[in-house]
């Protein structure tokens, strides 16, 4: 099925969805009603100038196009809640209606019935689309301009040639302005939706990271717990507690991360860190300290621990983990089996966004003498 575009869609179209998603009364029809005073000039010319059956003819032509064109305002909001809209033959139908209403009036108002082809005008902008209503607004403002040459009486006066160029340009502005408007709005929708996908996909990713570090070291403590148990009952004890601490822990961070204020602190990932590889039996080279790290970078810093580190333990089969910290460089380092064949899990593809949004380099590759090698750079 052939769309119409933004550009061609006829305005009634365009007023018709703006409407769907407001829902309130509409003043339209007062906005169109003001422009009846125009009417006027032919009224004028009609009790003036014209007197019996002509008269009356005019009179009522005079009225029922102007109950048409206010009817039209109407029509359009009836229209705006009617799916499918409206078909195109009625659309021509009720120009073709008022365009035989102005024909009833030449008798008694003349010349000055041409000025009910501004409102024709006017209204074909609104109810086609564009290519169709350009060329029905050539058509009326050649007619006008030939008539007033070639009907004996008439005289040449180019302001009824001029009033339809200038309110097909005038209905042209507003269609546009509204069209553009309803684009813009529908653009912020799907920046708004954007956003929320954005939004659920970075919690998604906090998520995992949390709870994939935090219960992969609770596994490792609750299985050397219970290889202790019969063999050293008051270290087992302490794992125990370990892995209760550990999930009040975890418990903790997840509503934080729920609540949007979670932070990550790179000491505390560093000690959470050597904890993890000690209960692992994973010899820890770690740093001591990160006062020479920026402020800015620490959180970055401690999600690359938190992620390393949970694959040193998970993964490695290693026996040393190496931290190395610079105020613009980390890097985590096994001894352990290397690189596999996978090209990472969600916790690597999180911690490249991460990167990419401080503009940072992420590094991932075999470490030297072996072993797996997690790096982060920040800047050149």
């Amino acid at each position: 099925m052939t769309t119409v575009s933004s550009k061609q869609q006829p305005l009634l179209e365009s007023l018709a969805d703006r409407d769907r998603t407001r829902k309130g009364r509409s003043w339209r029809w007062l906005a169109g009603g003001v422009w009846l005073f125009y009417l006027g000039s032919p009224l004028q010319e009609i009790l003036r100038h014209s007197d019996g059956a002509a008269r009356v003819v005019g009179v009522v032509a005079l009225l029922a196009f102007a109950t048409g064109y206010m009817a039209f305002f109407i029509w359009m909001r009836q229209v705006a809640w009617r799916e499918g809209g409206l078909p195109l033959w009625k659309r021509y139908a009720y120009l073709v209606g008022l365009l035989a209403l102005a024909s009833l009036m030449l008798p008694a108002a003349g010349q000055t019935a041409l000025t009910t082809l501004v409102y024709i005008t006017a209204i074909s902008m609104v109810m086609l689309d564009l290519r169709q209503a350009i060329a029905v607004t050539v058509v009326i403002l050649g007619g006008a301009e030939l008539s007033m040459r070639l009907v004996p009486g008439w005289h040449d006066d180019s302001s009824y040639g001029l009033a339809i160029f200038l309110a097909a340009l005038a209905v042209f502005g507003m269609r546009r302005a509204i069209q553009r408007g309803m684009e813009l709005s529908v653009a912020r929708q799907d920046f708004a939706e954007l956003a929320v996908q954005e939004e659920r996909n970075r919690f998604a990713r906090d998520l995992h990271d949390i709870l994939g570090h935090s219960l992969t070291v609770i596994t490792v403590k609750a299985e050397l717990a219970g290889r202790l148990i019969a063999a050293n009952p008051a270290r087992a004890a302490v794992e125990v507690a370990d892995v209760e601490q550990l999930a009040r822990a975890a418990l903790a961070d997840v509503r934080a991360a729920v609540a949007g204020y979670r932070e990550l602190s790179l000491a505390g990932e560093l000690v959470s860190a050597r904890a993890a590889l000690e209960a692992a039996e994973i010899r820890a080279d770690l740093p001591t300290t990160v006062d020479d790290v920026p402020e800015s970078h620490r959180e970055l810093f401690a999600w690359v621990v938190r992620e390393g580190v949970t694959n040193v333990v998970r993964h490695s089969e290693a026996r040393k983990c190496t931290v190395r910290i610079s105020a613009q460089h980390i890097e985590v380092l096994d001894d352990g089996r290397g690189p596999t064949t996978s090209p990472g899990g969600h916790g690597l593809i999180g911690l490249r966004e991460r990167a990419d949004l401080v503009g940072a380099t992420l590094s991932v590759g075999q470490a030297p003498g072996g072993g797996f090698r997690l790096a982060v750079r920040v800047g050149p």
